[in-house]
Order: C-alpha cells, then structure tokens, then sequence
C-alpha cells in the first residue's frame, strides 16, 4: 500500500532517529555541571538587557535555555537535510502535554510530488498517503510491546523536546559560543559542539531502566549506521528557546546532515486519527493470520 513511500519515510525515521540519539544523554553527566551552570544563568538573567552578554557561557545559557523548555507544551518545528536513505523535508505539530501526539508531514526533494505522513495519538502510530494509512498499536498485542510503545512515546517527546538538546550539548567537552546571528528576524546566540557514542554511553549509568532501555536501543541504531560522533549546533533566541539545531553524522552507511527549526512554542496542537474506513490495522491483519497469538 505504501510501497512507493517506504523511501520517505525511512529517510524521516532516520532523521528523527539521529536527532534522538544527539539527546540520548540527559540526566547523566549534566548533574555534574547543575549547580555551577544554575548560578551562573541566575546571574546571566539578573544582568540589564543589552548588557553582560560577554559573560554568558555555553554552560549558563545551555542550563537556562533546558529550564525554559520544562515549561513547554507543544511545539511546531520544520526539518530538512539528507540521510543515507536520502533528502528528507517535513513539518511536525507535536503536543506534549498532557499527552504525548505528533502529526510529520514529509517530502522528498529527490521524488517531487511523492510525500507521506505519520501520526502518533492515543498510543497508536499511523504512516500514511493518498487517504491510505497503516496503523501500528503495539498495546492490542502483548503486555510487553505495550511497555515497549510506552518507551518508544516517550522516548519521541524526549527527542523532541529542545531543552534536552541542551542537555545533550551539555555533554559536549568542546562546546562553545560561536557567536550571534539572526533568525527569521529573531536574534539568536549560536552553540556548537561535538558528542560520541561513548559520552552518550556513560550519561545513560544514572538513568532509571525504562530511559537507559531506550536510550541504548538508540545507540544501537546509531552504531548500525556505523555514526560514532556527531556535530551539533544550536541557536537559541532571546526567550532561551531553541530556535534551531543542526545535526551531523558521518556513518558507514553515508552521512547525515539535518536542521530542526522551531517555529512555534505551546500554542494548541490537534492531531487526529485518519479515518476509519482509510485504515488497515496491522495488529488485526495479525491476530487474523494467527501470528499475533504466538
């Protein structure tokens, strides 16, 4: 049914696959820089505005910009870049709380005209096109694929969530202030650094099973496209929002190069299910041919 999308949404996988792994390391090392980069944000915030930029750290406003996104409760953002399964470009409504449901539409630069969209709401994923869809809910099989949706939801807000990204640059021995540049007429504060597979290893020691489970099947994906460092940068507004983050890997497989724009913060965010009649569901297609009872 959605043969001639596999491509599409395979290289929009990838993407938020990669992304994901660049946020693999919260709560792990951070802890350590917590108390020092807190004050010095304090002090950052307290400086008159248009003064004291000099003495804002890649540290202070990465802390500052991750308590700013605790708050956040929906995002819109727009990605595009390549993967080794090609170019990929989407826009993506995502509502985090109080529920966790996202709706990416993708398209491809390389096949005009050939687009697909997924859909994450009520515990269940929809990839569709052309008024097909396919849907993907792993809690009508088994206790167990129940735990593993919960993960896999949870692990997509994660990603998702820009203040983790800060986290993960965090993480970053050589992160720095590369300067200030302006964005879609909003000024912003450019931070770059690099993260490998073994600093994301170690920030997952501190975290509890479900996150370090998640995490580590990342990685492992990760591994598998043979990416063992990435390069991040990130720019972040007057807000201590995220306004956009850049991401790249070089695999065996090929190389990896996205950008995440954020384009709105906590305005109401609707998705819904396709329609009923437009809708194969694969747990039923497999409780039909006795393979979901195994």
């Amino acid at each position: 049914m959605l043969a001639n999308r596999k491509k599409t949404v395979g290289a929009a996988l990838a993407a938020v696959l990669l992304v994901g792994g660049a946020t693999a390391c919260e709560n792990g090392d951070t802890k350590k820089d917590t108390g020092k980069a807190a004050a010095s944000a304090s002090a950052s915030a307290s400086a008159p505005a248009g003064k004291g930029a000099a003495e804002v750290t890649p540290v202070a406003l990465l802390e500052s910009t991750r308590k700013t996104s605790e708050e956040i409760t929906s995002l819109r953002y727009t990605m595009s870049g390549t993967t080794p399964d090609g170019a990929v470009a989407g826009d993506v409504s995502m509502s985090l709380k109080p529920a966790l449901a996202m709706q990416m539409k993708m398209t491809s630069p390389d096949s005009p005209g050939e687009t697909a969209e997924i859909r994450l709401i009520d515990g269940a994923m929809y990839i569709g096109a052309e008024g097909k869809w396919l849907k993907f809910d792993l809690k009508s099989l088994d206790p167990k694929a129940a735990e593993q949706l919960d993960a896999a939801g949870k692990g997509t807000q994660n990603a998702e969530n820009p203040g983790d990204k800060a986290n993960a640059l965090l993480q970053s021995k050589d992160v720095k202030l590369v300067g200030e540049e302006t964005i879609d007429g909003q000024k912003t504060k450019h931070l770059a650094g690099t993260l490998t597979l073994d600093q994301m290893k170690t920030a997952t020691a501190s975290e509890d099973q479900a996150a370090k489970d998640r995490r580590e099947k990342t990685l492992k994906d990760l591994e598998k496209q043979g990416i063992t460092t990435m390069t991040v940068d990130m720019w972040i507004d007057e807000s201590n929002h995220t306004k956009q983050v850049r991401t790249r890997g070089q695999g065996t497989k090929g190389a990896t190069d996205m950008t995440i724009k954020f384009t709105d913060y906590n305005k109401p965010v609707s998705v819904t299910a396709p329609p009923a009649d437009q809708v194969v569901d694969l747990a039923e297609m497999m409780k039909g041919s006795g393979e979901g009872s195994a």
